[in-house]
């Protein structure tokens, strides 16, 4: 009777483990240097399907650090350097959506995720697409399986949500860039990589921020 009951523990311990795996997948444009990134704003993708009020905010608040740890700040500028969007799929599969007419992706994609058209996103998926404003075109596009659940009460939802986003930013910047190896300055408008903006963030607005960065660059 206890071995019995023992395989059936292992069975449903199986089980949970499969539906609860997830998938990982990104692409990005080759042609793009990374490195030179260093804002980012945050646009709506019109998609098809999506989750509530309290889950946008859990999401893009996880993303948002995240993305702070990487060198990145938010602002609202218009000037930022990225836009980025997420798209979800609740109930069934949808397809993806571009952020405008017009904003497409260059010829350094590869395989994989490079059929960008005809992308589809699963139920239960996040999708960030990162742009490049300037040239307004896909530079990096992510996907994570399973990195929701609604049924979860609020603090369950955010741990899944954070450990769903760690894993797809883990892939950012792309290793495979042949720009990868360039590393940012030490304390580039950061402190120790942390959430919080550093001394230089805090005073000084986005503009005069970009004026700096385009004097350092002569």
């Amino acid at each position: 009777m206890k071995r019995i009951a023992l395989l059936v523990a292992l069975v449903l311990e199986f089980a949970v483990g499969h539906a609860t795996a997830q998938e990982v997948t990104y692409n990005f444009d080759r042609d793009t240097d990374f490195s030179k990134f260093i804002s980012y704003k945050w646009v709506d993708i019109k998609s098809v399907q999506q989750v509530d009020y309290l889950t946008t905010q859990q999401i893009t608040h996880v993303i948002d650090a995240e993305l702070a740890k990487k060198g990145l700040f938010k602002t609202d500028s218009d000037y930022a350097d990225l836009y980025i969007g997420y798209q979800t799929a609740l109930s069934r599969q949808t397809l993806w959506m571009p952020y405008q007419n017009g904003w497409g992706y260059g010829p350094g994609w590869g395989g994989g995720l490079a059929t960008i058209a005809e992308a589809s996103i699963h139920a239960g998926q996040l999708d960030l697409d990162v742009y490049a404003a300037t040239e307004k075109k896909l530079v990096w596009r992510g996907a994570v399986s399973n990195a929701f659940d609604l049924s979860l009460n609020l603090d369950r939802s955010e741990t899944k949500i954070q450990e769903s986003v760690e894993k797809l930013l883990k892939n950012y910047p792309p290793k495979g860039s042949p720009f990868a190896d360039r590393q940012r300055e030490p304390n580039d408008h950061r402190r120790n990589g942390s959430a919080a903006h550093c001394f230089l963030c805090r005073i000084a607005p986005p503009s005069a921020l970009f004026r700096l960065r385009a004097a350092k660059n002569r």
